[in-house]
């Protein structure tokens, strides 16, 4: 596995301040001209269950995790349980000094299921039964054990503070682990400092006593543990601005650039941070220093959401609503009756753990064919699926233009995995994003014209005014309904309307560009291929390095515009190949099974994942090297993750 990062790991309670402690961190690396790509995983409790977030650290850039964890920052004794086994040789783990007398099989947020895989390890490990009895364990595969009294350093703070009740700053033991973390890996203290500060800007109180916490935790760890330990963090010089986001953050960004008006949600995980992000900095300033706003509407229900924005860019707004499974499904009339009146609709869609309310906070890729197929009828719609959080960006804009210049529904397609992670990236370079509104007519365009809202045309595109313009009537209906918007239901006019619909998407593969169609990775030569979509698109990437310093030979096809799926460059890519490999976080095989169903070529292995989790670097490369080794089976299927 890549050796030249650094894996950290905190974990806790939910609610005890995880993610906070891990952009703090993050941010402290950025500061040092540093890497950072990041994983955030979450119960779907409020609060108390587990959680943690994994950050990958490098001077190069890193697009993915791994299993490997070089330190692990347990909030608790559940967490060190967990991950205990995740953690290298050479590797350490900061624990709670009071939780190494804890009885493994009585923490009390365990579940019964995990409990009897406990008693295995134990049983295959001849474990004792307390957390000290674990780490002694983990001690003879050379994993260093930093117990750390937090409440002890707690009354330090509380005393320097004069507040008597250490119940009141408790919370801070997160950035206690952050000071112990960066003294154990020899960082600067100072730019952990300044992350701190940054982090609480706008609390200036609390910010100077978060400081104290960590410059506390980073003495104590400094004068207590004189072990070798050998990972370090050392700061580079770097002369490049650079942004460290989440992909929520990135599509909300790409909005702002594709011209987006109003957005409208109803709140839901993993989409409504979008939609919050948005929210927050709805007012915005312009080149010319004016201010402009995004709308941003809470509705009462995903049927009024998607309805609200229909309203709005028929009305003229790049107008878009965020949601995920459960609240797609209640979309879906709404979908059909956008499809149906030839609305430039955009719909972000936060693929999650399924069916039902599933796992509402964990990772899936189970919801391709159902974007593809939901709504009642036919009707075109575009889908257009982001592989990494530069490619939410520009999608994010791009999807406005595709949904004005083809006038149809636009599903940016995405999932939690890319939802929750983050990375550091160069500022992005919009410059050259143009706006495009397609055949979008003026007042004068219509003086002394009958307006025909859907009227046929060679390419099924009619041009068309915003509702309110002087010299047009519009007539919209869930009906048929003939050139004017009246209600028809004569056959010949039902089979033409059917017919502009669907010769839309004939339109979008003869101009949506080869590069936002697919992606071509490694070597293309080869006589294997993978193929996949969406979040596996890192580990795969770093896979092929891997696996071509190994000496073997492969590329990959990242489908991007998976519908209208563009068969016959697909087809090409995919005829005479030895071994077509089928990547994807779903049980079905879905983008494998398209692939079939439009060009009769089936992948002959298949490497799918369905646990929650997703895919990291070294399961992937695992997987694929046993099937280019002749040791897989056709079917692989990767569980790594707690």
């Amino acid at each position: 596995m890549p050796i030249d990062s650094i894996n950290w790991m905190a974990g806790g309670p939910q609610g005890s301040g995880v993610d906070t402690a891990a952009n703090i961190f993050g941010k402290a690396c950025g500061y040092g001209g540093l890497y950072v790509f990041g994983r955030r995983e979450y119960h779907s409790n409020i609060k108390g269950l587990h959680s943690y977030f994994h950050l990958r650290i490098s001077p190069k850039q890193v697009i993915a995790n791994i299993n490997d964890v070089n330190l692990l920052a347990a909030f608790d004794a559940e967490t060190a349980v967990r991950h205990i086994n995740e953690v290298v040789p050479e590797g350490g783990i900061i624990v709670d000094a009071k939780d190494m007398d804890t009885k493994v099989l009585e923490v009390p947020t365990f579940p019964p299921e995990y409990k009897e895989e406990i008693k295995r390890i134990m049983q295959e490990q001849n474990l004792g039964e307390t957390l000290n009895d674990w780490l002694n364990h983990a001690k003879q595969r050379n994993v260093h054990v930093f117990p750390v009294p937090y409440m002890n350093l707690l009354n330090q703070i509380g005393e320097k503070l004069g507040i008597p009740q250490i119940s009141k700053i408790t919370r801070m033991i997160n950035v206690l682990t952050i000071g112990v973390s960066f003294a154990l890996l020899k960082y600067d203290r100072n730019l952990a400092e300044k992350a701190v500060k940054a982090t609480f800007a706008e609390k200036g109180k609390i910010a100077e006593m978060n400081a104290l916490a960590l410059n506390t935790a980073y003495d104590y760890a400094e004068q207590t543990f004189k072990t070798d330990f050998k990972h370090r963090l050392t700061k580079l010089d770097v002369n490049e601005e650079r942004l460290f986001l989440t992909g929520n953050q990135a599509v909300a960004m790409g909005k702002v650039l594709g011209g987006c008006r109003v957005q409208t949600y109803y709140p839901i995980t993993p989409a409504a941070d979008e939609s919050e992000y948005l929210e927050a900095h709805q007012i915005m300033k312009t080149s010319t220093g004016e201010d402009e706003a995004i709308v941003v509407i809470q509705t009462e229900d995903e049927i009024a959401a998607v309805n609200s924005a229909s309203g709005a860019a028929l009305a003229g707004a790049r107008a878009a609503t965020s949601t995920s499974g459960p609240g797609f499904s209640l979309m879906v009339e709404g979908l059909s009756w956008a499809g149906n009146s030839e609305v430039p609709l955009v719909i972000t869609y936060y693929q999650r753990g399924a069916p039902a309310t599933g796992l509402p906070t964990r990772h899936g890729q189970g919801d391709l064919r159902f974007a593809m197929h939901a709504g009642h009828g036919e009707f075109p719609r575009i889908i257009l699926a982001s592989g990494d959080i530069e490619e939410c960006f520009y999608d994010a804009a791009k999807a406005f233009n595709l949904a004005e210049k083809y006038q149809m529904p636009v599903i940016h397609l995405l999932d939690k995995a890319m939802a929750n992670c983050s990375q550091t990236y160069p500022v992005f370079d919009y410059s050259n994003f143009k706006i495009d509104r397609g055949e979008l007519l003026t007042e004068k365009d219509l003086e002394g014209k009958e307006y025909r809202r859907f009227r046929f045309t060679e390419t099924g595109i009619s041009p068309r005014v915003v509702l309110g313009t002087k010299n047009a009537v519009h007539w919209y209906t869930g009906d048929e309904h003939n050139e004017l918007g009246h209600i028809s239901e004569e056959p010949l006019n039902r089979r033409r309307m059917v017919e502009k619909r669907m010769k839309k998407l004939e339109q979008v593969q003869k101009e949506v560009p080869a590069e936002e169609k697919l992606k071509f990775y490694g070597d293309t030569d080869s006589e294997n291929i993978i193929v996949s979509w969406g979040s596996p698109k890192g580990a795969i990437l770093e896979s092929l390095d891997m696996l071509k310093q190994e000496g073997f030979s492969l590329g990959f096809m990242q489908v991007r515009l998976i519908h209208p799926l563009p068969t016959e460059e697909v087809k090409k890519a995919l005829q005479g190949k030895k071994r077509i490999i089928d990547v994807e976080d779903n049980y079905t095989a879905q983008l494998g099974g398209i692939i079939k169903e439009a060009t009769g070529i089936a992948p002959n292995y298949y490497v799918l994942k369905y646990t929650g989790r997703p895919m990291t670097t070294t399961e992937v490369c695992k997987a694929l090297k046993a099937i280019l080794t002749g040791k897989a089976a056709e079917r692989e299927v990767l569980t790594f993750g707690s």
